[in-house]
């Protein structure tokens, strides 16, 4: 008895390890010696699981006003009267079942400026959100945001119970809600990519990032079996979820290896496996040109925004050309761990090839995406003949075909080391079928779905692959020779950028749709063609490099 309360205070006083994976670890020794709970792939699924849960309930708050609109704002005549309500008392009343200050004929400029609010505070604090990820611990850092993002979204639904119908505590609520947001993605993305090495990660990412649309579908069902009858349990349901979820991540995610003692193995591991790779290779032909973003000549190291080379250093050229054949463009991840490196910043970061051109990639990615998840209900609900709830019911569809598109960018990906080249044929791709399903996806509720789906893969593709593999890549570039605190930063920016982009298309479609829905998908189309002409000069690079391969072998 004596041993295991000794044994219970030394495995209580690990402060790096989480309290939940503690008291799984005493209880583990003691009743089930044989249950190894410290593996390392017992950790990476946990880990999977999860971030996984966490960013399904980011989004899963972010939903629920998409829903809400449609009730906020409604053509009353085709409302039934609550019992109580005589119809002399609103028949000269065509608003009487709006909710104000929602109930004039600005609604959908009210509309857009909640979403401006949530998504230009989202943008602006994203930066700021990855230089602090880099310095602080990811598991309080997680769940301090996702406790506070779901006392915000709880907020918003008190609204109607308490009959608050003052547009600023609106304004408020959804600005602190996007703020908290952003605590989501660099902390997710950076423990995640801290456990799982470039061996797959095409597909890894692309499976995993089916959080978000996950997330979306839960929460647009959540949100539309109350918006009928009480619309602000569509907030306060979902906010109480991320909140409980918040707690068990604080309880159990372990947020990097090195707090459970196995960076240094893993770290040996990866480093005699580069060494027997370049050993076992060749050196390259004449006839393989020098590219900025594949060669570095020495070991470098990136602080602040100055890169410079480190004091006995061994020339890395070959090493790097060699090893970055899985993906040339985006550089390799080199295997000369140091932990102990300043987190670089913003300067630093943008130095990284292929940072710029992928972060404007997403702004125009990132605002058709979230035009759908604002207004895609809100369209069906006016196109169709169906219902708020049916309407949000059928926009999961294109979550779903979300799901797939991630997975599918991955794989494909992983198969051709070609990222940029996937997104640039899934945009390409996704021009013409816009314009299909503005013009005929109203035809039938089956071609609806059918159409939905499709764009929901090509739509959602890009932009997840971005988000998720090539942010991680970029944070592992050879140039920052094993700098490990560069993920958090580097998503940021791309990550921020493409958050500007989703706040300035809700904000327009709400502007332009006034003008007819034809306009919003025309704006929509445009901006995919923009993102696919700033991928041209690397999908170019890719193609080349790919055919000095193959000359190669």
């Amino acid at each position: 008895m004596r041993f295991a309360w000794r044994r219970w205070k030394i495995i209580m006083n690990t402060s790096d390890v989480p309290l939940g994976v503690r008291c799984l670890q005493f209880l583990s020794t003691h009743l089930c010696p044989r249950l190894r709970i410290n593996r390392p792939l017992c950790y990476k699924f946990s880990v999977l699981a999860l971030t996984y849960i966490a960013y399904c309930c980011y989004h899963l708050t972010r939903k629920p006003i998409s829903v809400v609109k449609s009730v906020l704002h409604r053509n009353c005549s085709t409302v039934a009267l609550p019992k109580g309500v005589l119809l002399s008392d609103a028949i000269d009343n065509s608003t009487w079942c709006d909710y104000p200050p929602f109930d004039g004929p600005n609604a959908s400029a009210l509309f857009g400026t909640l979403d401006s609010a949530f998504l230009f505070c989202y943008a602006a604090a994203m930066f700021a959100s990855g230089f602090i990820a880099e310095r602080v611990s990811l598991r309080y850092f997680l769940t301090f945001g996702m406790l506070f993002s779901g006392i915000f979204c709880y907020l918003f639904g008190l609204a109607k119970t308490y009959s608050i119908h003052s547009m600023a505590y609106f304004i408020f609520v959804q600005a602190m809600a996007g703020i908290f947001q952003t605590t989501g993605w660099p902390g997710v993305v950076t423990v995640v990519g801290r456990w799982f090495d470039r061996s797959k990660r095409g597909l890894i990412f692309g499976i995993w990032n089916s959080h978000t649309s996950i997330g979306n579908i839960l929460g647009s069902l959540i949100a539309a079996n109350y918006v009928e009858s009480d619309w602000s349990r569509s907030f306060i349901v979902p906010g109480f979820i991320m909140g409980v979820c918040g707690f068990i991540l604080f309880l159990f995610l372990v947020d990097s290896p090195d707090s459970v003692g196995l960076t240094e193995r893993n770290m040996e591991a990866r480093r005699r496996d580069q060494y027997s790779r370049v050993e076992s290779n060749d050196s390259p032909t004449d006839d393989s040109e020098p590219d900025d973003t594949d060669i570095v000549v020495g070991e470098q190291e990136v602080s602040g925004n100055v890169v410079r080379p480190l004091r006995g250093s061994i020339n890395t050229q070959e090493v790097n050309m060699r090893v970055n054949e899985r993906s040339p463009m985006l550089g390799s991840v080199s295997s000369v761990a140091s932990n102990n490196r300043e987190a670089i910043g913003f300067g630093g970061a943008l130095q990284i090839p292929g940072v710029v051109e992928f972060s404007f990639c997403l702004f125009f990615s990132k605002l058709v995406s979230y035009t759908f998840l604002y207004w895609l209900p809100l369209y069906i609900q006016s196109s169709t003949t169906l219902n708020a709830e049916l309407s949000a019911d059928l926009s999961t569809v294109f979550d779903v075909g979300g799901i797939i598109g991630a997975i599918a960018a991955g794989i494909l990906s992983d198969y051709t080391n070609m990222p940029a080249s996937t997104c640039s044929g899934m945009l390409a791709v996704a021009v013409p079928m816009l314009l299909v399903y503005q013009h005929w996806g109203t035809l039938s509720l089956p071609v609806n779905i059918l159409l939905l789906f499709v764009v929901g893969i090509l739509v959602n593709g890009p932009y997840a692959l971005i988000t998720t593999s090539v942010s991680a890549e970029l944070g592992q570039h050879s140039c920052l020779q094993g700098n490990a605190k560069a993920v958090a930063t580097v998503t940021a920016i791309i990550d921020g950028t493409g958050s500007i982009g989703a706040a300035v298309g809700p904000l327009l479609a709400g502007l332009v749709s006034t003008s007819g829905w034809e306009n919003v998908f025309y704006m929509l189309m445009i901006s995919d063609v923009l993102a696919l002409l700033l991928l041209v000069r690397l999908a170019t690079k890719e193609f080349k490099r790919r055919k000095r391969n193959v000359r190669i072998e």
